[in-house]
């Protein structure tokens, strides 16, 4: 008689609709958050130290095999290049086999791809295996985004995907800054070597703290589900507008930090490589930036947070052109600020709209992020080659232009839709 009253309690319990359901997803100050944002944290730093670990280091990479900066800059490229190709395959397989699972093996070929790059006998073979990286890592952005929507309740979305991005900052900076000082003592080889090694702890440590998804549901690899899942978010507008905003943002940023490493060794500023690397250290700008966009968008919105992001590269690109070295710095500082704040807001945006496949929606911004960077890299090293460094500042300025322009088009779409 007991149980069968418990039971009875129970089933009333569970089927009355007036007592709240308690979200058990993850929230700042509660359990497993700070073990989630720390290991993604680590992740984001393997993942763009890893990706970026030779742009620091073209100008002795076009020395050691004699070519071209834009010969060399494919060493960035095919990397970046390589994970916009495979971030969508390697959402689809995260949708089957889990978000965990796919970041982990994804970090694990890429650290292992990093201590082989030191030995590359020639500039094709290092672009060869540099391509596998890229292909490899492209696990990360997608399952980590799509993991974070997942776990994190909507309100702390924005702030958790922040410190993601600011992992990349962080990556970004410690990459370059690392791999500049090492390569002026002993070589662009032990250099990248160190950024393998650095890699393989961050990795280690990203599997040993991330808490196991409670919310995962296993999705479909059928390509007709994944196909009709592209085509849902094309049809989206607003996707589409943050797809293109993403790859607008990283063409300004590829192009800038793969050029400025020539730009800075030659005349007039004649820098040796190690402080050359030390200039990534304004990706700590970027960390701030992009873990304050929440902020920034609960304050201007998410349109004027783009709207300032679009500014402030801006006024970065143009400070740049200057012959005074403060001033160029100073430059570097407000693009990079820019570029976190607005690829924060952007990223953010499209977890929060895509409803379903959500891992498909990420994977498309990150295609389009990847395919900007591939094309900034290769197209701010031509623009360089064919017109300095005020080619590389035209090529940005109409990326940003372009940011801007979509930015207005969905002004007056929104408003539009107030007014229907």
């Amino acid at each position: 008689m007991p149980a069968a009253s418990t039971v009875a309690s129970t089933t009333v319990v569970a089927a009355s609709p007036s007592l709240p359901v308690a979200d058990s997803r993850m929230a700042p100050g509660g359990p497993g958050y700070r073990r989630m944002s720390l290991a993604l944290f680590l992740a984001g730093v393997a993942t763009f130290a890893l990706l970026y670990s030779t742009q620091a280091l073209l100008p002795l990479i076009s020395g050691d095999f004699a070519v071209t900066a834009s010969d060399a800059s494919w060493t960035v490229s095919a990397a970046t290049g390589a994970l916009a190709l495979f971030v969508l395959p390697m959402s689809a397989l995260s949708e089957r086999f889990g978000r965990r699972t796919v970041m982990t093996a994804s970090l694990a070929v890429a650290v292992t791809v990093g201590l082989l790059v030191p030995f590359a006998p020639s500039l094709g073979a290092l672009i060869a295996l540099r391509a596998v990286q890229g292909a490899a890592l492209a696990g990360l952005p997608a399952s980590a985004t799509a993991y974070l929507a997942e776990e994190v309740r909507p309100k702390a979305l924005i702030t958790a995907i922040g410190l993601f991005v600011a992992g990349n900052s962080v990556g970004g900076m410690s990459g370059r800054v690392i791999t500049g000082w090492v390569a002026q003592e002993w070589g662009w080889r032990v250099a990248v070597a160190v950024i393998g090694v650095v890699a393989v702890g961050c990795a280690v440590a990203f599997r040993l703290l991330l808490p196991a998804p409670k919310h995962f549901r296993t999705g479909s690899l059928r390509p007709r589900v994944l196909a009709r899942a592209v085509r849902t978010h094309l049809a989206n507008p607003l996707l589409r507008r943050l797809y293109a905003i993403g790859a607008l943002f990283m063409t300004v940023f590829g192009a800038v930090y793969t050029v400025i490493g020539y730009r800075l060794t030659e005349a007039p500023f004649g820098l040796p490589q190690g402080i050359v690397g030390s200039v990534f250290l304004v990706y700590l700008v970027g960390t701030v930036s992009a873990s304050t966009a929440g902020k920034l968008v609960a304050r201007l919105g998410r349109r004027g947070a783009l709207y300032l992001a679009g500014g402030t590269t801006t006024t970065g690109l143009l400070l740049s052109l200057s012959d005074a070295l403060a001033l160029v710095l100073l430059g570097l500082v407000l693009i990079t600020a820019g570029f976190f704040a607005g690829h924060a807001v952007a990223s953010s945006a499209v977890s929060h709209t895509a409803k379903e496949g959500r891992a498909q929606a990420s994977a498309l911004y990150q295609s389009a992020y990847y395919v900007g960077s591939s094309a900034g890299s290769t197209l701010g090293a031509v623009a360089f080659h064919a017109g300095g460094w005020s080619g590389t500042v035209a090529l940005g300025l109409l990326a940003v232009l372009g940011v801007v322009g979509i930015t207005v088009m969905g002004s007056r779409a929104a408003r539009s839709l107030r007014v229907a």
